[in-house]
């Protein structure tokens, strides 16, 4: 029973290491402690200050006053998501217990992860107030046009330089590798870091799959009226990205009350949103 007990908990590590290694979105994840939570537990509670600027000074008057408005944006928790498998034991023990962690570690890789980076940026792409381009990209000049577009119209926004990640498709990256360097240099270096993302987790809309009788697979799918997006500008401090509460749960054959196989559970729930005031620090190029 020790022994079961030690792999058991080295095993959950690994299970965690999945999910950072194969996030693309994990990069923009917040910090918790910068929001407070509300009274629901499905809410988060965000002040929002805005305030007067400079007036003339007078002489004689002194100065003008001034007016500080400090109010609380309240979002609610939109993502909340889970599943649960089972393995018989006896079935895991004939293959040396490869049933129940390939099902565990690629359910992580293969279904949870595409579809979270999916339904946030779709999130992204549709928010109010973030810019929005579209049109074809027949070659690398025309990528990277496009590329100093968005980052020109998040200068003239006066979005900070630093922490903006481009997500792109490899597809679309791979037309500006083809140029000349020196032709891409100067506006690849305008990122934090660039991010490839596959087109199938990149779209403007998404359609969330219930599970039930006519969805028993489960996951998502390209919204019906959605885009397909060639790339993201994304600066990290406009963006809500709270996991709340993400949890890998297991209960093992001897403590499972209705059959002699290992269950495996796992949820995730949390917040996907856009601060309003910062909703510029966004830019999407879809295709036509």
């Amino acid at each position: 029973m020790a022994n079961n007990i030690s792999v058991f908990k080295k095993y959950i590590d690994l299970l965690d290491e999945v999910y950072k290694n194969a996030s693309l979105t994990s990069v923009l994840d917040g910090d918790s402690t910068l929001t407070s939570v509300g009274a629901n537990a499905n809410e988060l509670i965000i002040p929002k200050i805005d305030m007067d600027g400079l007036a003339n000074y007078d002489r004689n008057g002194g100065y003008v006053d001034g007016s500080v408005t400090l109010t609380n944006e309240t979002v609610k928790f939109n993502y909340d998501r889970g599943r649960a498998f089972s393995v018989d034991a006896m079935d895991n023990e004939e293959t040396a217990g490869l049933a129940f962690g390939k099902l565990s570690s690629e359910f992580i890789r293969t279904k949870t992860v595409p579809e979270m980076d999916a339904f946030r940026f779709a999130t992204y792409a549709s928010a109010t107030g973030a810019v929005k381009d579209a049109g074809a990209l027949a070659d690398g000049a025309a990528v990277i046009a496009a590329l100093r577009k968005g980052i020109n119209r998040m200068d003239e926004e006066e979005v900070p330089c630093d922490g903006r990640y481009l997500f792109i498709t490899p597809a679309v990256y791979g037309m500006v590798l083809d140029l000349d360097e020196t032709k891409s240099k100067a506006v690849l270096s305008r990122f934090e870091d660039i991010i490839l993302v596959p087109q199938s987790r990149f779209y403007t809309a998404v359609e969330l799959l219930s599970g039930g009788s006519d969805q028993t697979a489960g996951g998502f799918k390209k919204g019906a009226a959605a885009k397909e997006i060639d790339f993201m500008i994304v600066h990290k401090d406009a963006v809500i990205q709270y996991p709340k509460h993400t949890v890998n749960k297991v209960i093992r054959p001897e403590e499972n009350q209705k059959a002699d196989a290992w269950r495996f559970f796992f949820r995730a729930y949390g917040l996907v949103n856009v601060y309003e005031n910062k909703a510029k620090g966004i830019f999407v190029h879809t295709k036509a």
